[in-house]
């Protein structure tokens, strides 16, 4: 488990950024669960709680810097 500052990679925060509107647009289309806020839990109960606790005790640098200059 992480504690503390999370490692960027601009790789993906430049995928994440570009991923599309009609991409997911299609995905909800397909499967109307998708995107919806607590289906993790339904679906990987242990991968939701992972992501739960990692994201409460990691923090990322840029997050820092907004809160700074906010």
């Amino acid at each position: 488990m992480k504690f503390g500052v999370r490692k960027p990679s601009l790789k993906k925060s430049f995928k994440a950024r570009t991923t599309g509107k009609v991409k997911r647009r299609v995905k909800f289309a397909i499967n109307p669960v998708y995107g919806k806020k607590g289906t993790g839990w339904a679906r990987h109960p242990r991968k939701a709680a992972y992501n739960k606790v990692y994201k409460k005790t990691s923090f990322s640098i840029f997050g820092l810097i907004k809160k700074l200059f906010k």
